[in-house]
């Protein structure tokens, strides 16, 4: 499977139980498996002695009316204190054990969901919200944990309560035990079919709840265009759909959920009427006591709540095996741009670079680059410039690996780079973004990410050369000020000189600027032009230029429109020629002259 669009469900999604889902999930327990043993003993423990000290009850009623052996009472109690140490100690490790191995579990699949995420291509993000895959990492991987923890604690205990009763009703009367045994089948059809009729209402529910939450949020941010156009009396009416569907959705839920429970009740008020009758007659034959018959009613009692809640955790389950599908769909997803079998090493990326008739498109259809043809010296400064969608920056994309060709080659030194391993490409190529990303944390510690085991001379010397020293040496704490989420606490500018200060330290081979410049006033720009300068000597780069003043030092500037080079040259060549790139050249320069004329605004 490639990196394509994962279908992402929204949470009430469910999934019917499948054998190669439940056998993934199995394999997550295997590094475990000594706490998953314990885990079971321990409930398995504590069930039984849940069923025993009914029994014990039955033996207190039984001998305690008659009071016939007060030494047997006074053993029995002690018995029944001594069980009761016992089981809280079971309590403690079987509610332990589960949390600890819930936390282990979830620790694993984030741990795998999130190397695997830094595996996967380019295409795969621009395919797939953000939003969504940290879903995948927190509320899905949440509730697989659950699955696999509290899921297994609640099937296990109903599964050991209703045969741990069932075991101890046949010591009493087996009779009477195939009788309850027998209801058992009809209360876990009922609590099923109930379930999922319950569940159909409240997904219906939660569905018409998302719309009026829409509904709500469109009227109120559009409420101008609302009532420029008199649309007030039609949202109305569909606000009124819309809240009806919900009502109509939430009662029938509710009528279902009161009705469950008598129904169930009602089942094991037949079973516990043909006890109650069936166990006179055995009462006068002395085949059953009055004690017997009490520790009856409460096995019975212990299999109904049972049954109840394995209907309830099926539905749950249904969620959580729909989110085991999507994080195994995540988890399936191969990276598009991957390594080649015998893919070797780059010792490095100075010699030339050539485009060979590549032709590249995002969705296999749509050309974006067409038949794209290129040389490039060792250490030549390469401009591109041209429209918005021209294909610029899927040029230095196919450049960094990113993306692949969809047809033709990319050589780098002779070589298709396709030989080489994306880990050796990437780790010579410096790049420098039009919107820079900076980590949390502080500026040193930002730069530092370009080359980890960097000291603090080479990142301040980094630093220095980047242009960016004199304005963190103003800040309140210097290298060591926090950049805050995303580096939201400084101006563009600013990020901008730390994320080329970090490009600087990791010592590229090959240097990309994808329009670093448009963003920032003209005395940031002086600077982040500096800095590159000092970057790009003795290195081949790839600059995309939105102010084409910052390129005029170019070796070769390229007009890339639809995907082609339509004109190259020197800027002087090139404003010579009197082509596009004059064009888009004057236009640009006379509207930076009424800009600081005051004639436009910006």
């Amino acid at each position: 499977m490639s990196d394509e669009i994962i279908e992402l469900e929204e949470e009430e999604y469910t999934s019917p139980l499948t054998l190669p889902v439940i056998r993934r999930i199995g394999e997550l327990l295997k590094p475990h498996w000594l706490w998953v043993i314990g885990f079971f003993v321990t409930i398995a423990l504590t069930s039984w002695l849940d069923a025993y000290f009914t029994f014990i009850n039955k033996q207190f009623v039984d001998q305690g009316i008659s009071l016939k052996d007060p030494l047997r009472l006074m053993n029995l109690a002690t018995l029944y204190g001594g069980l009761i140490l016992i089981q809280a100690v079971f309590v403690f490790a079987f509610i332990y054990l589960a949390g600890v191995l819930g936390e282990r579990i979830q620790y694993d699949l984030r741990k795998m969901l999130f190397n695997h995420l830094q595996k996967l291509s380019l295409s795969f993000y621009s395919q797939n919200a953000v939003g969504r895959l940290m879903a995948r990492v927190t509320s899905d991987t949440g509730r697989v944990s659950d699955l696999v923890t509290w899921g297994i604690v609640d099937v296990t205990w109903a599964v050991m309560n209703i045969t741990t009763s069932a075991v101890f009703m046949a010591i009493i009367n087996w009779k009477l035990a195939l009788v309850v045994l027998a209801s058992i089948p009809i209360m876990v059809f009922v609590a099923v079919e109930f379930r999922k009729r319950i569940l159909v209402e409240f997904r219906r529910s939660r569905r018409a709840n998302s719309k009026i939450t829409g509904a709500f949020n469109e009227n109120i941010q559009g409420v101008r265009v609302v009532k420029a156009l008199c649309r007030e009396d039609q949202n109305a009416r569909e606000f009124q759909r819309l809240t009806t569907e919900m009502y109509h959705a939430s009662y029938r839920a509710a009528w279902l959920s009161a009705l469950f429970l008598p129904s169930v009740q009602i089942i094991a008020a037949v079973v516990l009427g043909i006890i109650i009758g069936y166990s006179g007659a055995q009462i006068r034959n002395g085949l059953i006591t009055l004690g017997g018959i009490n520790a009856f009613v409460s096995y019975l009692t212990f299999m109904m709540w049972p049954i109840q809640d394995l209907a309830r955790v099926y539905a749950e389950m249904q969620h959580s095996i729909a989110s085991a599908e999507r994080i195994f769909k995540l988890m399936d997803t191969a990276p598009e741009v991957r390594n080649r079998p015998n893919a070797v090493p780059a010792q490095t990326l100075l010699g030339e670079i050539e485009f060979d008739h590549v032709d590249f498109s995002y969705d296999d259809q749509t050309p974006v680059i067409r038949d794209f043809s290129l040389r490039v010296r060792a250490g030549e400064m390469i401009a591109l410039v041209g429209p918005t969608g021209g294909g610029k920056t899927t040029i230095v994309n196919l450049l960094c690996r990113f993306y692949e060709p969809t047809r033709g080659v990319l050589r780098i030194n002779g070589h298709d780079y396709t030989e080489y391993t994306l880990e050796s490409i990437h780790s010579k190529i410096g790049v420098v973004l039009q919107t820079p990303h900076l980590f949390s944390g502080s500026v040193k510690e930002n730069i530092r990410y370009g080359r980890l085991d960097a000291t603090d001379g080479e990142i301040i010397e980094a630093a220095k050369l980047a242009g960016a020293h004199d304005f963190i040496v103003t800040l309140e704490k210097g290298y060591d000020q926090e950049v805050g989420e995303g580096g939201n606490l400084l101006s563009v500018g600013q990020k901008q000189l730390i994320s080329l200060a970090r490009a600087v330290l990791a010592k590229p081979e090959l240097f990309i600027m994808d329009e670093a410049t448009s963003s920032v006033d003209t005395l940031t720009e002086a600077l982040i032009q500096k800095g590159m300068e000092a970057l790009m000597r003795g290195r081949t780069s790839f600059i995309i230029a939105h102010r084409l003043s910052t390129i005029r030092r170019a070796d070769r500037i390229l007009f890339i429109e639809n995907g082609q080079i339509v004109e190259q040259g020197t800027h002087s060549e090139l404003m010579r020629a009197r082509g596009r790139y004059y064009r888009l050249y004057t236009q640009q320069f006379r509207r930076e002259m009424e800009l600081q004329a005051g004639l436009v605004e910006r």
